[in-house]
């Protein structure tokens, strides 16, 4: 739409004018029929007071009502509404009944009520008429004279017409600034969605969702939560970001990260922040199912994360990656500090606290592909996850010894009905994972295995 156009659209008359206008033709349609009746001597000279009336009550109407409109809108629209009703069946009698203006009367109310408010308004308006009929009837002395002359009728027909048109222009032009707003604010609604979109990606699905639904008000404030807290680095990836070419450490890390990231929010962890290689994730907020649940889906998604590691480990071997990268991690259960940390200006949602520090001390202390646990945690997640008693350690900032643990794997899956098959010997790695496995891929792994084995057993080793 171009400018011309728009500008149009703004310069059209609001609502409330559309109404005064629309009211001053209406009035002025009837007292045009009564000039002409008593021009030609159709109607008597005691009824010309309606002229001046008809004229000056549009505007006594639009001033007195316009204080009450903006407090109760619906009850002053229904009251004009009411008043007007009134005037036309007063003017039935006033005009002896003549055919062709009490008819455009009718007719202009009519009109009138469907534009402000439909079939119950045009219900309620006839009503009103009707019953001011009846009254001012009873009232006045009747004439009835229900013959109507040429001039007459000319001048009320084409009064009534004009009010219409000019109505019907006023809501034609109505509507398309009501489509133009609409589209604005489509527009504007795509806008902030995508705007959204693309802050979500530097929050975590769970406190982006929390904000934007009004759960959480973003301001500084923060509170205790039992929370099951997660770190986990890249063993030997310092060693190896000095081997590898800036663009090619980088894509290694943000598939990495991905990669991690898709499990972390498949257990519904809050991904506190990305430092390098290394992932802080914790459990219990911003939604807890219990302290029990929520370190079981941490525990969950550490082993998840390490046997993912051997499939992307296959995939850094096509890629020229030769070093095996082992994942590291830690995990403890207690009560921390979470909220909005920072500045009015620029927050962070994160937790701090001394179990915080606790879940990154048992992740340095982890060795390479292990996933070590306090007792709080361990005490949860027992019932369900094989553990080692690794006894107690010295961590930085705890006068007393820790207690720890390392995860081995679901008890589901540990002896004769282990869920994984996993061998690794140089020029030969495979990891097998039956859970992992649909039932329409189940033959073309079969066929893998048989093809591999063909080869292996065809091939003559020196």
């Amino acid at each position: 739409m171009n400018a011309t156009t728009q500008n149009r659209l703004h310069a059209l008359p609001a609502p409330p004018l559309r109404e005064y206008y629309s009211r001053i033709l209406a009035y002025i349609a009837v007292a045009a029929s009564i000039a002409a009746g008593t021009y030609t001597q159709h109607f008597g000279y005691d009824i010309l007071w309606i002229v001046p009336y008809a004229l000056l009550y549009p505007h006594l109407a639009h001033h007195l009502g316009q204080r009450f409109k903006r407090d109760h809108p619906q009850i002053a629209i229904l009251t004009l509404l009411f008043i007007d009703a009134l005037h036309c069946g007063a003017a039935l009698v006033l005009l002896s009944f003549s055919v062709v203006p009490s008819l455009m009367c009718l007719l202009i109310l009519a009109f009138s009520s469907m534009v402000v408010g439909g079939l119950p308004y045009l219900g309620l308006a006839m009503l009103v008429a009707v019953s001011s009929t009846l009254l001012n009837a009873a009232l006045i002395e009747l004439k009835f004279n229900p013959d109507t002359p040429a001039l007459v009728s000319l001048v009320s027909i084409s009064f009534s017409i004009l009010y219409i048109c000019i109505t019907a222009y006023f809501m034609h032009q109505q509507g398309l600034r009501l489509d133009q707003m609409r589209s604005d604010i489509k527009r504007e609604q795509e806008k902030a969605a995508r705007l959204a979109r693309n802050l979500a990606k530097y929050l975590s699905p769970q406190v982006w969702e929390s904000i934007f639904t009004g759960k959480k008000s973003v301001r500084l404030e923060t509170q205790r939560k039992k929370l099951t807290v997660f770190f986990s680095d890249i063993k030997g990836f310092t060693e190896l970001s000095e081997e590898l070419e800036a663009e090619a450490l980088t894509d290694l890390l943000n598939s990495y990260l991905n990669e991690m990231s898709k499990i972390c929010l498949k257990y519904g962890g809050t991904i506190d922040k990305f430092i390098g290689d290394s992932v802080m994730v914790f459990f219990g907020d911003p939604a807890s199912k219990g302290a029990k649940h929520d370190a079981m889906a941490a525990v969950s998604m550490a082993v998840a994360m390490r046997k993912h590691m051997k499939v992307m480990r296959q995939q850094w071997r096509a890629q020229g990656i030769t070093k095996p990268l082992e994942i590291r991690m830690g995990l403890n259960t207690g009560y921390c500090t979470v909220g909005n940390f920072g500045a009015d200006t620029r927050m962070d949602y994160t937790i701090i606290g001394r179990d915080v520090n606790l879940a990154s001390r048992l992740e340095s202390a982890a060795e390479a592909g292990e996933i070590l646990i306090s007792h709080e945690t361990y005490s949860l997640v027992k019932d369900l996850i094989m553990c080692r008693d690794k006894g107690q350690i010295n961590v930085k900032g705890f006068t007393r010894p820790v207690q720890i643990y390392q995860v081995v794997d679901f008890r589901r899956d540990l002896g004769a009905t282990s869920s994984y098959v996993e061998h690794e010997l140089p020029g030969f790695s495979m990891y097998l994972d039956t859970n992992g496995i649909q039932n329409f891929d189940k033959q073309r792994v079969i066929q893998a295995l048989q093809q591999a084995a063909e080869k292996l057993r065809d091939k003559v080793i020196m």
